[in-house]
């Protein structure tokens, strides 16, 4: 089969097995596959504390996932690189022994070790940390020849081509205040308040329950909320810890205004302001501020990740500029302002001192004593 042809039956199966992106975008994963691409780039960086999906499935299915990858490769005739977190040992060895039984006849496959930082998972900064290439402000990954999948995604493809199985399931990891944390595979429309059962007895009372990772998440308020393709996580936590009140998501312009002093440490800790991309927290703070709507610093937030690094680690005055960067941010959106394409500035020097260690965010958030195992159980407990 030429590989043309094989590129449109892979993106058939994937299209018709329902398989989307699994690490929280949803952006369906057979519009990804583009013959432009030179590398597949598969993301465990998983950098959000707590969540444990990716490493887990990658220690324990490598085989199965790099097939998949090498099915994709061969059809775009590009290089698969694996790019891991070095702390997780088990995903790294897996990887390892894995690519040592196969044969010659496959496409370059390399393993990439990250450092331990956040947020490596974000595909802008996954690329530059694993191949070196800054991927220019308002451009996709494909853009620099690039495609990115996360670990599941491919674990979907690699049952999708082997036995048309769709989607219809998702691996979640559900910690915090719960008897036995655990990450288990669980029916997508399955009630989160049922899915927390698996974890055992909820151990504190009135909890708040963070879909999603602690830094990225949100709160959950509507009780019949249920599983999605994107859910990778659900933490308990206290109603008052810090982790859920960055989940909340409210911030008022007058304490901005009254309290913002314009030192820049959210811009200088900013992730993509570190690969040159023109977001500038501090200075959209000002125009926020002082309500100055024809700010050219606000086209900024168009280019932001929504990592929440600025208010959970910048931010002296405890301030959240991605909360308003993402109400004001989807203001604009709705009015049809768009991220536009243009050059990245120089990478700044110094950026490898401004990068977040994962061991230091998680003392940060105050989540330290739920860094804890959560086996991976086929059915629950």
């Amino acid at each position: 089969m030429s590989a043309p042809s094989l590129l449109d039956d892979l993106k058939k199966t994937i299209e018709a097995c329902g398989i989307v992106g699994a690490g929280g975008g949803g952006f369906p994963s057979h519009l990804k596959l583009d013959s432009r691409a030179n590398t597949i780039l598969l993301n465990c960086a998983e950098c959000e504390p707590l969540v444990q999906v990716d490493q887990q499935l990658l220690s324990n299915y490598a085989k199965e996932i790099i097939s998949a990858l090498i099915k994709l490769a061969e059809a775009l005739d590009a290089n698969i690189v694996i790019a891991i977190k070095k702390t997780y040992n088990a995903a790294i060895s897996a990887a390892e022994s894995a690519v040592a039984t196969l044969d010659r006849s496959h496409p370059p496959i390399r393993i990439a070790i990250l450092d331990d930082i956040y947020p490596t998972g974000d595909e802008v900064v996954l690329i530059y940390e694993a191949l070196g290439i800054v991927v220019p402000p308002g451009s996709l990954p494909i853009d620099v020849g690039c495609i990115v999948y996360n670990v599941e995604t491919v674990y979907n493809m690699y049952h999708a081509f082997e036995h048309a199985t769709p989607a219809t399931h998702k691996w979640v990891t559900i910690a915090g205040e719960v008897e036995r944390p655990v990450t288990t595979l669980l029916p997508v429309g399955m009630p989160i308040v049922e899915v927390i059962k698996y974890a055992g007895k909820i151990t504190i009372d009135n909890p708040a329950i963070v879909l999603g990772g602690p830094m990225m998440g949100r709160l959950v308020l509507d009780k019949n909320e249920t599983i999605q393709k994107t859910t990778n996580a659900i933490l308990v936590l206290p109603n008052d810890h810090q982790a859920q009140a960055q989940a909340s998501d409210t911030m008022s312009l007058n304490r901005v205004a009254s309290a913002c002093c314009q030192c820049r440490t959210c811009t200088d800790m900013c992730p993509r302001n570190g690969l040159g991309h023109p977001i500038e927290p501090h200075r959209i703070m000002r125009a926020l501020s002082a309500r100055d709507a024809g700010s050219a610093a606000l086209l900024g937030m168009m280019y932001c990740s929504m990592c929440g690094l600025c208010e959970t680690v910048a931010c002296p005055q405890s301030l959240a500029p991605r909360s308003l960067i993402k109400t004001f941010r989807t203001a604009l959106a709705k009015e049809g302002v768009r991220a536009q394409k243009c050059e990245a500035n120089p990478v700044p020097y110094g950026r490898e001192g401004r990068l977040v260690s994962a061991g230091r965010l998680k003392m940060r958030l105050g989540l330290s004593k739920y860094d804890v195992e959560a086996p991976m159980v086929l059915k629950g407990i």
